[in-house]
């Protein structure tokens, strides 16, 4: 697409082409650098602003043959760092720049905070830009990528910089094809693969991150072919998308058009569903808000959208909405109205929307509601006592009227006492509806006739322009009565939806207040329904469960009691005056909300009754652990030396004696060191041990660790310990876990290779790694490792998985983590310690474990 000319110069803008990444290392800078080759060979002038190998051997041969202009350096924070020249690309005016990373912040010393506003000043300066963004990097998806990945992006673009781009390429690779190249070591250094894998590059993570991009891509897609289709005033419906309109009423039949629409929409692949609802323009389409709610709730079960358009035409509507989503094909469910209703009021929505429909396929859904509907009511709905009070104004006031017009007869005219007796038919009409206002207009036609038009006394009339009259009257009367039956209605309509909306609107407030919503609930419904009280009782002893009551409640003459079923258990009783059956819709929403208070509350009760039983499970699964393997080994050895070493059917050398006599030192050893560890957990299973969880260092963990291995001089090799944030821990039972899992997993690891321990941060936690290169465990096995009996077996004393992780995955639970097995990309086992990271707010805290 062609740009505008810069503001002031008469240059033409540069071209802007971006290659769109799902994910890094899917080779973005690499097809950027084979389009630069590609131009050069066709003669374009084209440098290298910038660009980012990472020390990939193959991105940086495709650097040879291009001119790489040189860099400036910065210095920031006692560093030296690299950016690129903008002034010098400006001065150098290619007519092609490659700029690498658009999202990079700049070092401080520049003219721009962000690379993004570098390329806008080259582009302002006609030069044509090549540049490379990966899709966590767009501001709209920042907090969606956090979610997924746990790893907030610091660095971001505004989409609207992306979108403006003349072309966006995106770049793609599988997960699976990905990872791949990452364990060939073709994006990452080899001692950053393993964490890499086990973090961001999980295949969920890759999965949605390229879900992510296409999806955003296609959006784009979508937008340039709407942009065409307005340039070229193409009105009919291109059907590149299957996507499916659905209509709602807010009818009974509508889940059943929905569902219907939905199976539509899944039969081609990427088919889209839209729901939408025509409401009329003054905002009263008289649709059941509660059943709209429910109908929205399933279309976006089913993986829809909702819509609510404004329009007192509903074909017109419909079928606007539906051009404008481009949408190939619109449900609608049939009339509901019957045979005599369809003959005396026309067409009815779905025929007229039929015929205008044109290229977009109409689906007139059956349903059992089909036919069912009544004729439509003629005056709105009052109490009993206000319809027999229209009835009585309407035979009574004419007659009022008549008399007092029968004394100012001489002073008024027939025009005067015709608008007199409309004026009645109004406040009829406003009093009792429109049907009482009909009987008020024809009294009032029979008593105009009767003694106001000539010859008076009579009903017969001599002039044709008072029958004209007459007639006009009676029209009128009627037409204005109707007319101010239908504005009262709306009104009323619309005063009761906005207290329910209010009302509503305020109880889900209450709701989400967490602890004090129970509460906040029963004032709610007691200060809406203007109740004396309001009890939660149980039903079955009557146990009051909440109560609320007015300071200053009514008279008890007509005080009246409802009851309204909150779930099976409870009921919820309001005393003070007598409810409409129109306040029960909004009851039943307040009687629900109770009930999930309730129920929630419940729930918190028990989920805290069991934390401790589980606390305690734990604490005795690990001590059966270590007691059922570790005190028998140790202690066998050691009675086995000094058995020997007192035997008296044998005499042993020095050298013998020495060797026996360390053996058993070394099994007291050991085993007094499992039984300082077990002594802990049962002061801690009893409560009489607290956890001191404090701001712990793992760089200051891990020596300590180290240093009870049996083999000090072992093979381990630490990873990002230091650059890892702070854990919430136990410092000596973190140096505790960290021993027991680094011994078994040299126990297991191939000769010859290092036993990584790597950290890093992921989301509000940090993930210890601990990786050898062994055989590894089945996935079958992967939560046996961590039974008791699953190491030595009574049998075999070579194999198995180690000494010490029940133990291990004991004390991590207790200190808030986790202990769980991972494949080691390439073959190995590797232990994820989970611990919550220690922020600089939270303070040191003591947690006490009570049996």
């Amino acid at each position: 697409m062609a740009r505008d000319l810069t503001p002031g110069t008469g240059i033409r803008s540069g071209r802007l082409r971006v290659y769109l990444g799902s994910a890094p290392g899917v080779g973005k800078t690499y097809r950027m650098l084979d389009e630069a080759r590609r131009r050069q060979e066709r003669g374009a002038d084209v440098v290298v602003g910038y660009i980012e190998c990472h020390g990939r051997r193959h991105t940086e041969g495709m650097l040879a043959g291009l001119e790489v202009l040189p860099r400036v350096r910065r210095s920031y924070r006692d560093a030296e760092f690299e950016e690129m020249d903008l002034d010098a690309v400006l001065a150098r005016r290619p007519a092609v720049v490659l700029v690498d990373e658009l999202a990079h912040t700049n070092i401080p010393g520049g003219r721009h905070a962000k690379r993004w506003q570098d390329v806008e000043d080259l582009l302002a300066a006609g030069i044509d830009v090549i540049s490379t963004v990966n899709i966590q990097h767009l501001e709209s998806l920042n907090d969606v990528v956090q979610k997924i990945t746990g790893i907030p992006q610091r660095e971001t673009v505004p989409d609207e910089v992306v979108r403006r781009a003349d072309q966006i390429e995106l770049v793609d690779m599988a997960p699976q094809a990905l990872r791949r190249r990452m364990a060939h070591g073709n994006v990452y250094k080899a001692e950053k693969v393993d964490a890499a894998l086990s973090n961001y590059f999980r295949v969920g993570n890759l999965t949605a991150l390229r879900e992510l991009a296409l999806l955003w891509v296609a959006g784009r897609v979508d937008e340039g072919l709407r942009d065409y289709r307005a340039t070229h005033s193409i009105d009919r419906v291109w059907e590149t998308r299957e996507r499916v309109v659905v209509a709602l009423t807010g009818g009974p039949e509508g889940e059943t058009i929905i569902r219907r629409a939905a199976r539509i929409a899944d039969r081609t692949a990427g088919g889209e569903l839209l729901a939408v609802h025509v409401t009329r323009s003054d905002g009263l389409a008289g649709a059941s808000s509660g059943a709209l709610a429910q109908q929205r709730q399933l279309v976006e079960t089913l993986g829809g959208s909702y819509h609510v358009v404004v329009g007192d035409d509903i074909p017109t509507a419909l079928l606007a909405f539906a051009r404008a989503h481009d949408a190939t094909q619109l449900v609608l469910g049939t009339s509901r109205r019957g045979r005599i209703n369809r003959f005396l009021t026309g067409p009815g929505i779905g025929e007229t929307t039929v015929d205008a429909s044109e290229d977009i396929d109409v689906h007139m859904v059956t349903h059992e509601f089909t036919g069912r509907g009544r004729l439509p009511s003629l005056g709105r709905r009052h109490s009993p006592r206000r319809t027999i009070a229209g009835y009585v104004a309407g035979f009574v006031l004419p007659w009022v009227l008549t008399g007092i017009l029968s004394q100012a007869h001489h002073s008024v005219n027939l025009t005067t006492d015709a608008l007199i007796f409309q004026l009645g038919v109004v406040v009829v009409a406003l009093l009792g509806g429109a049907t009482s206002a009909l009987l008020a207009a024809v009294i009032a036609s029979l008593l105009l006739n009767y003694f106001f038009i000539p010859p008076v006394h009579t009903l017969t009339i001599t002039e044709s322009n008072n029958i004209v009259a007459l007639v006009v009257f009676a029209a009128v009367a009627l037409a204005v009565s109707t007319v101010v039956d239908h504005a009262g209605r709306l009104t009323s309509r619309a005063a009761r939806a906005t207290a329910e909306a209010e009302t509503l609107s305020t109880l889900a407030g209450s709701v989400l207040r967490g602890a004090d919503a129970l509460p906040a609930l029963l004032e709610k419904s007691r200060t809406a329904f203007g109740m004396d009280s309001v009890a939660l009782l149980s039903r079955t002893g009557g146990e009051v469960l909440a109560h609320c009551e007015a300071e200053h409640p009514g008279a008890g003459q007509d005080s009246a009691t409802t009851e309204v079923p909150v779930g099976p258990d409870a009921v919820l009783v309001l005393t003070g005056r007598r409810l409409p059956a129109a306040d029960q819709r909004v009851l039943t929403a307040f009687a629900a909300h109770v009930a999930a208070a309730l129920e929630r509350e419940r729930l918190a009760v028990v989920a805290a009754e069991v934390e401790p039983i589980k606390a305690a499970d734990r604490m005795r699964t690990a001590l059966l652990a270590a007691v059922s393997h570790d005190l028998r080994t140790p202690l066998a050895a050691a009675l086995a030396s000094v058995g020997s070493l007192r035997s008296p059917d044998v005499e042993f050398s020095p050298e013998d004696q020495a060797e026996l006599l360390a053996t058993a030192d070394e099994s007291l050893v050991k085993l007094t060191r499992l039984v300082d560890n077990l002594l802990d957990m049962s002061r801690l299973q009893a409560g009489a041990l607290t956890l001191h969880l404090t701001e712990t260092h793992l760089d200051e963990i891990l020596p300590r660790a180290l240093d009870s291995l049996p083999d000090p001089y072992a093979p381990i090799q630490p990873l990002d310990l230091d650059t890892a944030p702070p854990v919430l821990a136990d410092p000596p039972l973190l140096e505790r876990v960290l021993a027991n899992v680094i011994t078994n997993a040299l126990r297991h690891n191939a000769p010859g290779a290092p036993v990584l321990v790597t950290a890093s941060h992921h989301a509000d936690q940090v993930e210890i790694r601990v990786i050898d290169r062994g055989p590894g465990i089945a996935p079958e096995d992967r939560d046996r490792v961590f039974l008791p009996f699953q190491r030595l077996g009574d049998t075999d004393n070579t194999t198995g998985v180690g000494l010490g992780l029940a133990l291990s995955r004991g004390l991590a639970e207790a200190m808030g983590g986790s202990l769980e097995v991972e494949d080691t990309p390439g073959g190995g086992t590797t232990m994820l310690l989970t611990l919550p990271a220690a922020t600089r707010e939270e303070p040191v805290h003591e947690r006490d474990f009570d049996r």
